[in-house]
């Protein structure tokens, strides 16, 4: 046992272990198949949902598989290690949807709804970002009116993670638009509803496994009973599961950097330069030891994140500096890996390249690096010399 996982509990460790076991011989065997596709296999994500792995913010009474968000980030690190593109899908699915509907949703929209994203039976996506507003959160300009005792919605979201293969979107819309950020309000929309339309797939630098849509909604007609919370709360729906996003993206920008690192490692042991394996030639030793301290400082930011989420803190700062943190490390790490591959690195025979690709969004979603200094220096202002 290494001295890492004496701070484990046994069940976190249970559970990341499986999360490994599984990735490796399930996940990652199909990962270069899966980008050439643009597509996650189907078969997968039910065995997925068979393991508790789509349900684990979600209590069992909802048919989850609820576990601390310390095993959660140990399992999506895992998960990311194989595919990142199977990471991005989980994380959205399991922080901002499954944990929207459980924070925000009444018992009959739980009922419905949690059971079948638990299971994987159904996907989640996240219809938050328009074309003219990313992290601007609040300027949005797609509208929900009441019609004839229905929602009536109109407007267009981008950079959607699992829209193509979601049944359910959780969308947000102005309802009142003179109350400015009080009149944004949060849906539940089957995504099989008329007018819920896929534009397009991106096709993307990286995690193209992973379907990015452009959606339109175009009349999208739903059940008042389709309300999210209260209305006139969808931002504050919103924001206050940016927490767990982070965790997340945290923890993927975790795992695809240790997947560069082992990458790197494999290959400078193997490889003969100057009658020599590369890991013997001191540059190269010290890039490792180097990209060795910054995964597991990275992994070390967000588990304390996670951690502290677990025990109901308010950890705002917390999860955008491990965010920040690990997905400016990934970069790096994974840029290193190609340098040590030499020209190797560049080719598509080479898992880094692939690696290197797909750690470059995890700067920009879920909050950009920028957007990540802002909530830090603002959490400053009561700031003592002591840093927990």
């Amino acid at each position: 046992m290494s001295t890492f996982d004496t701070a484990l509990s046994e069940e976190q460790r249970m559970i990341r272990d499986m999360a490994r076991d599984f990735s490796q011989q399930e996940i990652a065997p199909q990962s270069s198949a899966w980008e050439e596709a643009g597509w996650i296999g189907e078969a997968v994500l039910h065995r997925m949902g068979d393991l508790g792995l789509l349900g684990m913010v979600v209590p069992e009474e909802w048919g989850g598989s609820k576990t601390d968000y310390v095993s959660y980030a140990l399992a999506l690190e895992e998960i990311s290690a194989a595919d990142a593109a199977t990471g991005t899908l989980v994380s959205v699915h399991c922080s901002v949807g499954c944990g929207t509907l459980l924070n925000s949703g009444n018992d009959a929209q739980k009922k419905q709804w949690l059971p079948e994203l638990a299971s994987g039976r159904a996907i989640a996506c996240f219809c938050l970002t328009e074309p003219q507003a990313g992290s601007e959160a609040h300027n949005l300009k797609t509208r929900a009116q009441l019609q004839d005792g229905k929602w009536v919605l109109n407007g267009a979201k981008q950079f959607v993670t699992n829209g193509k293969r979601a049944k359910l979107a959780i969308v947000f819309a102005v309802t009142d638009p003179d109350l400015g950020k009080r009149g944004i309000s949060a849906f539940l929309v089957p995504t099989d509803t008329p007018g819920f339309v896929v534009n397009r797939v991106e096709s993307k630098l990286g995690i193209r496994g992973s379907d990015t849509c452009a959606i339109t909604l175009e009349n999208c007609t739903i059940d008042q009973e389709n309300l999210l919370g209260e209305r006139g709360r969808g931002l504050s729906i919103a924001l206050s599961n940016l927490e767990n996003g982070r965790i997340g993206i945290g923890a993927q920008a975790v795992g695809i950097a240790r997947a560069a690192l082992e990458a790197a490692i494999a290959y400078a042991k193997e490889r003969i330069q100057f009658n020599e394996p590369l890991i013997n030639h001191q540059s190269i030793a010290n890039m490792l030891a180097d990209m060795h301290t910054q995964v597991n400082a990275a992994r070390l930011m967000v588990l304390h994140a996670a951690s502290l989420k677990d025990k109901g803190i308010p950890c705002l700062s917390e999860t955008s500096q491990a965010k920040l943190f690990a997905s400016e490390m990934a970069e790096k790490v994974c840029s290193q890996a190609i340098q040590i591959h030499g020209g190797y690195g560049y080719l598509e025979d080479y898992p880094v390249q692939r690696f290197y690709r797909d750690a470059r969004i995890t700067q920009i979603y879920e909050g950009t690096s920028e957007v990540q200094r802002m909530i830090i220096t603002r959490g400053l202002a009561d700031y003592n010399g002591f840093c927990p």
